[in-house]
């Protein structure tokens, strides 16, 4: 389908190229597409040794926030490097624009945002047919109001979910309270959500949604993201007591549309008991 492109290709501080959105002049993956959706979401979430796992079920990727298909590709590389007995991988990933990965497969980008070869070859296949498959890995795209595309059927519920779209300043729908329970109504037991943000409103978000939420890798001196499970025994670094006195001072604590009692909720989650 056509799509207006309001996306270019610019290099940061780093010397990395990244993709930019002209209208709300965000930069997608600062640190650079290759490094950042490895160390942030493809590490984190222990991709690797959950295909490994015994389970014959299907692992489930729900990728949030498709862009430039950072994230997607680097799972789908992860998955189609490794050898021997191992779980099939489903990627489903959300957007509403296939602008930015349109750029990035440009033959002057397309490396990189790591889409040279076969990873280029799947990226291209998703765009033009809506899925790709392999042996080993399905990547399927759903394009539309990502909103609407949480409500997936019981196979298609998600272990891990990449939470990556633009920042609430300029995507303040998709980083609700309401928003975080749709998808923890998209997620298995035993799921984990890992996204860039460590705003204190994400957390409370996440939290409220019924998510235990700790701290993620850090992203830049002071700032850490954020890693959510349905279980607070799946964190390494769970948010604790001493988070609740930053709440509280916090000015901007809570999503828009978090209930009035927002605080006595939280303070009451069994993640901050003893």
């Amino acid at each position: 389908m056509p799509v207006t492109l309001d996306c270019e290709v610019v290099q940061t501080r780093s010397g990395a190229q990244a993709m930019r959105d002209k209208l709300t002049g965000e930069l997608m993956h600062p640190v650079g597409p290759l490094v950042e959706s490895l160390r942030l979401y493809v590490e984190p979430s222990r991709l690797g040794v959950r295909l490994r796992e015994s389970s014959g079920s299907v692992l489930v990727v729900l990728d949030v926030g498709l862009g430039a298909a950072s994230n997607a590709v680097a799972a789908w590389r992860c998955s189609e490097s490794l050898t021997g007995t191992r779980r099939r991988l489903r990627i489903i990933s959300l957007d509403r624009s296939v602008a930015a990965l349109q750029l990035a497969l440009a033959p002057a980008h397309a490396s990189a945002f790591g889409l040279e070869a076969s990873a280029g070859q799947a990226a291209r296949a998703l765009l033009e047919r809506g899925q790709h498959q392999t042996p080993h890995t399905e990547w399927q795209l759903r394009l539309g109001e990502i909103a609407a595309n949480l409500r997936v059927g019981a196979e298609e519920r998600a272990d891990i979910v990449f939470w990556d779209p633009f920042s609430p300043r300029a995507n303040p729908q998709l980083w609700t309270y309401t928003a975080f329970g749709q998808v923890r109504g998209a997620c298995r037991e035993g799921a984990t959500l890992h996204t860039y943000s460590g705003a204190t409103a994400v957390r409370a978000a996440l939290l409220l949604a019924g998510f235990a939420v700790g701290m993620g890798a850090k992203v830049s001196e002071g700032k850490y993201a954020t890693i959510a499970a349905t279980s607070v025994e799946l964190l390494q670094q769970p948010l604790e007591r001493r988070w609740l006195e930053r709440l509280a001072r916090s000015s901007a604590p809570f999503p828009l549309d978090a209930p009035s009692d927002a605080l006595e909720r939280i303070r009451a989650l069994p993640q901050f008991a003893g």
